[in-house]
């Protein structure tokens, strides 16, 4: 298991390093630049100082290999666009917070909650409690997050007032500095952005436990006189959990680093917003910074992904250290 998982970390820091040479080279590719002359209204020889000061008048490969040796140090330069020209890192280790709270409130309601729907319905197929969950299910992914953002503040702010009166965290939520861990400042962005997770959950959690429901060891398990209770704790969530965890582990990195539509909705300043802001301001030390957190995440969490098959799968176990 040491072994695969040092070639596993080896495979994600490669990936990392095609990333990284992908996004800096499409990035570079785009006409224009952060101080373009057209855009800000820099004079030529200030466009030409601030283009030296930063580096960017240098050839491409010289800027990416200064860029490798700094980012290797978790040095990945100033910003051009955020006030002061702070790290790169202090902008996300102030952004991340907010950000990291919202999407873990978000994993443990869709997840927490989606997970039970979606045995509730596997449970009693084909009843209305079944067609109720997969009417919701349905509804979740197919409402744009936007959309039940727009509605959401509608009927709870503009409707009834709130958003100026009792409960104003609701429109003007006080993200300065970043709400405490338990605030009502986040109940109606985890409200949004849970949606379209928890229905992805309960409709995967509802297709791998009927699945295991069906199968023949099951019906063995009846005969023999078991609990409902310990066949499902025992046979069905082991059994079940496994496709589970292929399609929804992924959903967490999404979740941990943001979303742009809620972010910017509920005017969260997280990683979410800064992103978008970097792209449309040119800002190339956020937008790489921002870039290779996420690919991280993503390269991190089907690392743990696999790792946790063979906790739940003793047969996985077994072929990764005859394969290692």
């Amino acid at each position: 298991m040491t072994g695969y998982l040092l070639r596993r970390l080896v495979g994600l820091f490669f990936v990392m390093l095609m990333v990284s040479i992908i996004v800096f080279v499409l990035m570079n590719a785009v006409p224009g630049g952060p101080f373009s002359l057209g855009e800000r209204g820099y004079t030529a020889d200030a466009l030409a100082n601030l283009e030296r000061k930063y580096g960017i008048d240098k050839p491409l490969f010289e800027r990416y290999l200064n860029f490798l040796i700094s980012a290797l140090q978790f040095d990945f330069g100033n910003s051009f666009a955020v006030a002061g020209n702070p790290p790169v890192t202090q902008v996300i280790a102030q952004a991340w917070p907010v950000t990291f709270h919202v999407g873990l409130y978000t994993v443990s309601l869709a997840f927490g909650l989606g997970v039970t729907m979606g045995i509730i319905a596997a449970y009693w197929r084909n009843s209305w409690i079944d067609n109720l969950v997969t009417f919701t299910a349905t509804l979740g992914i197919t409402v744009p997050n936007f959309i039940i953002a727009t509605f959401l503040l509608f009927i709870f702010g503009f409707q009834n007032g709130w958003g100026q009166q009792e409960s104003k965290w609701i429109i003007h939520p006080a993200w300065e500095g970043g709400p405490a861990l338990l605030s009502w400042d986040y109940f109606l962005p985890v409200i949004t952005y849970a949606l379209a997770p928890l229905a992805q959950v309960a409709r995967y959690t509802r297709a791998s436990v009927s699945e295991a429901l069906s199968a023949d060891y099951i019906r063995t398990a009846r005969a023999k006189g078991l609990s409902e209770r310990y066949i499902m704790a025992r046979h069905v969530m082991r059994n079940a959990l496994i496709p589970m965890i292929t399609v929804l582990l992924p959903i967490i990195p999404n979740l941990l680093t943001g979303s742009l539509f809620i972010e910017v909705v509920y005017g969260i300043p997280g990683l979410g917003k800064f992103f978008v802001t970097s792209i449309f301001n040119r800002d190339y030390p956020m937008i790489m910074g921002l870039v290779l957190l996420v690919a991280f995440f993503w390269g991190l969490t089907y690392l743990i992904t696999d790792v946790l098959y063979t906790t739940i799968d003793p047969r996985v176990r077994v072929a990764g250290a005859k394969g290692a």
